[in-house]
């Protein structure tokens, strides 16, 4: 294989060149996530040090005279401390600095060596001999701010390896490095300059020194403990004096826990200890000031405005605590109350005897230990970004299977003892109001969760009647949230821009396809987002209302009231809209609605249940719609999918073969076949392909990464989180020409391929090739 100067590079360069500016890649990321410099040089060093295979490294910044270069870190023992050096050529550092230029020494007890670069420099031997460590190889460079040309600093890596020198990539890389810190440096220099510590009163009031502050914030960080713990811990403070330094950064009163503090039961009605806990702020006391809310963080409160929703005719006053203080207090409001354990901790509380007695007696139901394990159950499952709760009752004496939908796949969650799968079905539709007397139909409901626990989610409930006369039980979280913004979809720039100039249309009709939580009302609500400006009109119809948002005017369906989607899309037309969007189109009345709303000036959104944007088309026709005004009304189709995501903190990158590039190559060109420009040279089309792709997706050398799942305690069998897959067909005029003919749908693939459009398979192996997800996830939603 052959580089880009022509010298032959092995295989195996090739991928130890590949680790490694990917490795380069991970430490980069990490220095744009750190929050100054200081975590920057001590935490990553180390990691600096392992990736470029140097022994020691030792990391330079420019002292305040500018003038000379301090050392704030050199790994190893022995390590000197405070080393100082003028920016002049006489030392090796120095010299980098002075002259913004990098250095690859093979031995620096060399005198021709550095006398070739400059007749001044000498190498300082008083520190090898002071630190028992001898320096042989050395690889410099200067750390410049790009911007603005100012020199931040200088990065040195001491002894190779194996005892060769330093090699051409990484200089290449060390160079990219110390770029990347000088604007590290210079954006966390600002922003130093505008922080302010909660801890700084106690550097005022000299009960500790500014290096002691930062050693107590390095240190927590490094062993995961609070600034606070610390503090106590290791340096002597009492939680009274970091109280103290609280109240003047917060400036409201410092408030110390106290023992005879007495409940107040009224303003702690609707407030459970795990809300209270995970949110850290909770009511004290009722006096002349008004509500006192105790808080570890009253900024934070204040902002929100979470406690005068939850007190809206009441003045507010706020005290600030330390965080163990506010622990003290939880514990003393709540005792050791059952909210706070695991699910495990609950069924081991959870008897036989309380089993039969909660099937005897529901009405008891709301004092036991079940009541807490639904709760429990529910909070779980949100926190673990599930979007289903799927509750499985088996017969006999086995237990009742309990699993949650993760990122699309079901996993186990645990299991109920057998004797409360009756109480445990029976709750659940209590807290929807289902009929508990019915256990041979099926049945549908919802629960708003905030009238049982501090968590403001909705649930979709549906029990289903089994053998052996159970009924299983599955819940969809329906979490009230925010749209997401149209930029963090996951679409390509090409149908980003597309989408935009399509819903830009001042009418017509646009639709999201694809299957059940394939993420259809996320995408639109993002559309609606995008489009929501205060001079637009929007009116919605929904089943359920999941996302809100202000200026929204969104109506929930309800069939037995006489809402449903056609009435609503009348009741719309007289209502001056701009924008209607519709939940589901799945009848004829609400697509000939949709249609007639479009042709009149308002732009139209909405689902439908269908596997390609192409299938969409001739569904709706199929469905008996007027091939001419369907044409002129509609101006988009995307179809969707959604793919599970690589674990970024595991995946494992590796060189994809050539036999697993000629096969991807094969399926991206399975959705081209009936084009003329594959038809005519189907060799030189797959050619073109991979030479785009060696190109656009390629390491420089020809390699093309791929990645490999591992595992790891952050994901779910190397996968974390889901990406969209899109397919998006323009209403273009010679598109809407072949609706009107009533083409098939291999005629208008063919025509939207022409035009640019990507498939949803396509768009896939893109993301492969971008390393989002892998081969088998595309195969796992992309059936063709």
């Amino acid at each position: 294989m052959n580089s880009p100067m022509g010298k032959q590079i092995s295989a195996s360069e090739v991928v130890s060149r590949l680790a490694f500016f990917k490795g380069l890649q991970n430490v980069t990321t990490r220095i744009h996530a750190t929050q100054d410099i200081d975590e920057i040089i001590n935490d990553l060093s180390g990691e600096v040090c392992e990736l470029f295979g140097a022994e020691r490294i030792t990391i330079y910044t420019v002292d305040e005279s500018r003038r000379s270069i301090q050392a704030k870190v050199k790994t190893g023992l022995h390590s000197v401390s405070n080393l100082r050096l003028p920016i002049a050529n006489n030392s090796v550092a120095g010299f980098v600095a002075n002259n913004r230029r990098l250095l690859n020494i093979k031995n620096v007890y060399d005198r021709d060596e550095l006398a070739a670069i400059s007749k001044e420099m000498e190498f300082r031997r008083d520190v090898d001999e002071h630190s028992g460590f001898r320096c042989r190889e050395m690889l410099v460079a200067p750390i410049v701010d790009p911007e603005s040309n100012e020199l931040r600093g200088v990065i040195q890596l001491l002894n190779a390896s194996g005892g060769l020198p330093f090699n051409s990539f990484t200089e290449e890389g060390l160079m990219g490095l110390a770029q990347t810190l000088g604007v590290a440096f210079t954006q966390r220099s600002r922003t130093k300059l505008a922080q302010r510590s909660r801890y700084d009163a106690l550097v005022e009031d000299a009960r500790l020194t500014a290096e002691e502050l930062q050693k107590a914030t390095t240190r927590a960080r490094q062993s995961a403990l609070s600034v606070e713990t610390v503090l106590v811990d290791e340096f002597g403070l009492t939680l009274g004096e970091i109280g103290k330094a609280l109240a003047r950064f917060y400036r409201v009163s410092y408030e110390p826990y106290s023992q005879e503090r007495v409940r107040p039961i009224d303003l702690l009605r609707n407030f459970k200890r795990e809300y209270v806990e995970q949110n850290a702020w909770l009511p004290l006391e009722e006096t002349n000031e008004g509500v006192v809310i105790l808080a570890v963080d009253p900024e934070q409160i204040r902002g929100s405005r979470v406690a005068h929703n939850v007190f809206p005719k009441a003045r507010i006053a706020f005290r600030v605590t330390t965080q163990e203080e506010f622990q003290q207090t939880v514990d003393q409001y709540f005792g050791a109350s059952i909210d706070a354990g695991s699910v495990d901790e609950l069924l081991s509380d959870m008897t036989e005897h309380e089993a039969e007695a909660v099937a005897d007696d529901i009405s008891a139901a709301a004092d036991n230990e079940l009541v807490k394990l639904v709760n429990r159950i529910v909070i779980e499952a949100y926190k673990q970004g599930a979007s289903d709760i799927h509750i499985e009752p088996r017969p006999g004496k086995e237990k009742t299977l309990i699993r949650f939908r993760k990122d699309g796949s079901l996993v186990n969650y645990i299991e109920v003892p057998a004797s409360y799968r009756n109480p445990l079905v029976t709750r659940i539709k209590i807290m929807c109001d289902m009929d508990i007397a019915e256990k041979r139909k099926p049945q549908d409901g919802k629960i708003r969760f905030r009238k049982f626990a501090p968590l403001d989610i909705e649930l979709r409930v549906a029990t289903i009647p089994t053998a052996s006369g159970m009924e299983d039980v599955v819940m969809r979280l329906l979490g009230t949230s925010e749209p997401i913004p149209m930029d963090e979809l996951g679409l390509t720039a090409f149908n980003l821009k597309l989408i935009k100039d399509v819903v830009a249309k001042p009418y017509g009709l646009f639709f999201v396809c694809g299957p059940t939580g394939s993420g259809k009302t996320t995408t639109l609500h993002s559309v609606l987002s995008y489009l929501n400006t205060p001079d637009t009109k929007i009116w919605t119809v929904e089943d359920p209302v999941e996302i809100t948002q202000k200026g929204l005017r969104q109506v929930q369906v309800n069939r037995k009231a006489g809402i449903d989607f056609a009435t609503m899309m009348r009741s719309f037309l007289r209502a001056d809209p701009d924008v209607i969007m519709v939940g589901e189109m799945r009848d004829h009345e609400t697509v000939s609605m949709g249609i007639e709303a479009s042709l009149t000036g308002h732009l139209v959104l909405s689902t439908l249940h269908t596997n390609s944007a192409a299938e969409s088309i001739v569904r709706l026709l199929d469905m008996g719609m007027d091939p001419f005004n369907f044409a002129d009304a509609l101006v988009g189709v995307l179809a969707q999918r959604l793919a599970k995501r690589l674990c970024k903190a595991c995946r494992k990158p590796r060189a994809a073969s050539d036999d697993e590039l000629h096969v991807m190559v094969e399926e991206y060109c399975e959705d081209m076949r009936l084009t003329p420009a594959f038809q005519a040279d189907p060799d030189a089309a797959r050619q073109d392909i991979l030479a785009y792709w060696r190109k656009h997706h390629g390491n420089g050398d020809g390699t093309i990464t791929l990645y490999d799942t591992v595992g790891c305690p952050e994901c779910n069998g190397g996968y974390r989180g889901r990406v969209g897959l899109h397919e998006l067909m323009v209403g273009t005029p010679a598109i809407k020409r072949l609706i009107q003919d009533r083409a098939k749908v291999p005629e208008l693939v063919v025509q939207a391929l022409d035009e640019g459009m990507r498939t949803l398979r396509q768009d896939g192996i893109k993301k492969v090739l971008d390393g989002i997800t892998d081969m088998r996830q595309v195969h796992k939603v992309c059936v063709r």
